[in-house]
């Protein structure tokens, strides 16, 4: 009797002891939950922190970038023009350089050897010479052309520019170096009346050359075309400052 009390108290206290344990896992498992909950959201507090540092990194740069970038296309927009003008300038220089090929308005003389005066047929105190184009006659109307305000002068399709040399080689008339013969076409360009008049003035060497004997000819035009100097220019003195 005494054992069987024994034994049934032993099982009473095995099942309170049970339900104890249960309930302490319980409570554990609980408190777990709890603690993991709070460390999974401390977990994605910091990862967004983490990331909300990255994109405003991430923004700054690119802020940058585009500030950087602005700066590029107004640096750019300013050196285009810039070499706009450069190039402009280049093109002007060349055209007073007699560089490039042009067109315009101006004036053409024609000068030519009488080839019907002989010595024969011309008076004995007279001269043959002054029945032919000379180096000095060019170089005369070229002279007159220039004070006229041309802007542009060839003789025969050779650019006149400021190194240009017009010579008489024998009966052989050069100009930059190349030979040229009669007829004489010197085509300007620049205002018509004003060369037109300082040419054809009564009294000046164009009507001397005319009454002299030399075939001559002058008259306005419009679109002429002076081809470019094809030479080098070279300059032994002067220097940049």
């Amino acid at each position: 009797m005494k054992n069987w009390k024994i034994a049934i108290t032993l099982g009473i206290l095995c099942v309170i002891l049970t339900i104890a344990i249960r309930i302490q896992l319980k409570t554990m498992k609980e408190a777990d939950s709890v603690v993991s909950k709070a460390t999974m959201n401390n977990d994605l507090r910091n990862q967004v922190l983490i990331w909300k540092e990255k994109y405003e990194t991430a923004l700054k740069a690119f802020e940058q970038s585009e500030y950087d970038l602005e700066n590029s296309r107004q640096s750019s927009t300013q050196n285009d023009g810039n070499a706009v003008k450069t190039e402009e300038q280049i093109k002007q220089n060349n055209i007073l350089l007699g560089l490039t090929d042009v067109t315009g308005n101006g004036i053409i003389i024609k000068l030519e050897d009488n080839k019907t005066a002989t010595r024969g047929s011309i008076g004995a105190l007279d001269s043959i010479e002054y029945y032919l184009v000379h180096d000095s006659d060019l170089i005369t109307i070229v002279n007159e052309l220039w004070n006229a305000g041309a802007e542009a002068i060839s003789i025969n399709n050779q650019r006149i520019v400021s190194t240009s040399a017009i010579t008489c080689e024998g009966n052989v008339i050069k100009v930059n170096g190349e030979k040229i013969g009669t007829p004489f076409e010197i085509r300007a360009i620049g205002s018509q009346e004003l060369m037109y008049g300082a040419i054809n003035r009564p009294g000046g060497y164009y009507q001397y050359m005319r009454e002299t004997g030399v075939v001559t000819s002058i008259y306005k035009a419009t679109n002429i075309n002076i081809k470019k100097y094809t030479g080098v220019i070279n300059s032994q003195y002067i220097k940049n400052k």
